[in-house]
């Protein structure tokens, strides 16, 4: 976990080094990283977590000290109201002191407390992380789609132009004309949906910034595709030794197991230990005229008379909840593993949908609308089979778009799934 808070800090670190980037005017778009890095430094709930670690990082100690001693002062045998001339004064101090190994145990259970707030705030700091990344993909993508949109309302004017030359001489019928105006009307409104979702997409990652909704945003706007290179067993491996989760759970059983301990040693006595002063104030109450003061000692202890309605049932309820533990630890080992599976699979099938439609689909889409805008021209394809070239053209470049976002998208998922980015690997166990 230590690797997963150096990351933190390195992070923040870059964010201090381009915090200015974000500013209005900046030269640079954000990338992804700066993104992530802004986020960590300034997003609320990371900032919340640190400081609940911080504060629970200051209930171990006291778990070493002993209650706080009690002194008491008693006038005894007044004549008057209790307050004047008593016969004698008496001065006490007495500690109560836990059987030996409670507060060393107790403060186990602290510590181990700590450390769960901290994997708390190890894993606010990954899903910021990952909320960052997937608004940043999220706003890529929808700009992308933007961009596309309007490239497909500049083909559907050329589409209607050449739709308008064809209808003025004759050689189509105006039902044509008007299926090209009205595909132009609806490629326009989805232009106007697209820029608003793209709009929608920047206040959302404002948000995760912790900066107004409206503060312009400048990222960049490539996607990349780095393939998975990492096996899905060694990831599993990962993730069973490294997520946040996991490791809670395990230092939740080792509570457990830990609250059995004290649960069976309030069996054992705690012990309260006295030291008694009397002074006496007339001769004729003290022990004697040459004893006028005395000192005591006492000792007292507790009794588990009741064992059977209190200690046995803690005993037996702390059990149950050490079993309830050991349950969770292995229901979210189980649950960790078939995650990663999942987020592994689906993030390689995206992977390889979106290479076939980079390399292969979107050329050989293209290439058909380029060529039947030529035969339509030629009257030797009909308006219905032109607009299918121009919608499967079109249908390409979104599938792509999607596809990359759902790679990226299940790739920030699986390292949610981990615990940490696939980039902190320093194992080896590279693709098949």
């Amino acid at each position: 976990m230590t690797c997963q808070r150096n990351i933190g800090i390195v992070l923040i670190a870059t964010a201090l080094a381009t915090v200015s980037i974000g500013e209005a005017g900046a030269e640079s778009p954000l990338s992804v990283d700066d993104i992530v890095a802004m986020a960590l430094q300034a997003n609320p709930q990371v900032r919340a977590a640190r400081e609940r670690w911080q504060s629970s990082e200051h209930s171990i100690l006291p778990n070493y000290a002993p209650a706080d001693p009690t002194l008491s002062f008693a006038n005894l045998d007044s004549s008057t109201n209790g307050f004047t001339s008593p016969s004698s004064q008496s001065y006490q101090v007495s500690q109560a002191l836990q059987f030996p190994g409670k507060g060393y145990l107790q403060a186990k259970t602290a510590r181990r407390s700590a450390d769960i707030a901290r994997l708390t705030y190890d894993a606010t700091v990954r899903d910021i992380r990952a909320q960052a990344e997937e608004a940043f993909y999220q706003l890529v993508l929808d700009s992308a789609s933007a961009d596309l949109a309007v490239e497909n309302v500049a083909n559907l004017r050329r589409v209607l132009e050449v739709t308008q030359v064809a209808y003025s001489a004759n050689r189509v019928t105006q039902a044509d004309f008007i299926s090209a105006e009205f595909d132009l009307a609806a490629a326009e409104q989805q232009q106007r949906q697209f820029e608003t979702a793209t709009a929608n997409d920047k206040t959302a990652l404002n948000q995760v910034l912790n900066r107004a909704p409206g503060e312009p945003l400048d990222v960049q706007r490539r996607l990349d595709l780095t393939p998975l290179e990492i096996r899905l067993d060694t990831l599993i491996d990962r993730a069973s030794r490294i997520r946040q989760e996991i490791l809670q759970a395990a230092l939740g059983e080792e509570n457990a197991a830990t609250a059995l301990t004290l649960a069976k040693l309030e069996y054992a006595p705690d012990l309260t230990l006295g030291y008694i002063f009397d002074r006496f104030l007339l001769t004729s109450a003290a022990p004697s005229d040459t004893r006028l003061q005395t000192h005591g000692i006492s000792i007292g202890f507790n009794l588990p008379l009741f064992f059977w309605l209190r200690q046995r049932q803690d005993v037996e309820r702390a059990a149950y909840d050490l079993q309830a533990a050991r349950d969770d630890l292995t229901s979210i080992r189980t649950q960790t593993a078939a995650q990663v599976t999942t987020a592994y699979r689906q993030a390689e099938l995206a992977y390889r949908t979106a290479l076939l439609y980079r390399d292969s689909l979107i050329a050989l889409a293209q290439q058909g609308f380029d060529v039947a805008l030529v035969a339509y021209q030629g009257g030797k394809i009909d308006f219905v089979t032109l607009a299918n070239t121009l919608r499967q053209r079109n249908d390409a470049r979104v599938a792509y778009l999607q596809a990359a976002n759902q790679f990226l998208a299940q790739r920030v998922g699986l390292e949610q799934a981990i615990g940490e980015p696939l980039a902190a690997d320093t194992e080896g166990g590279r693709s098949r």
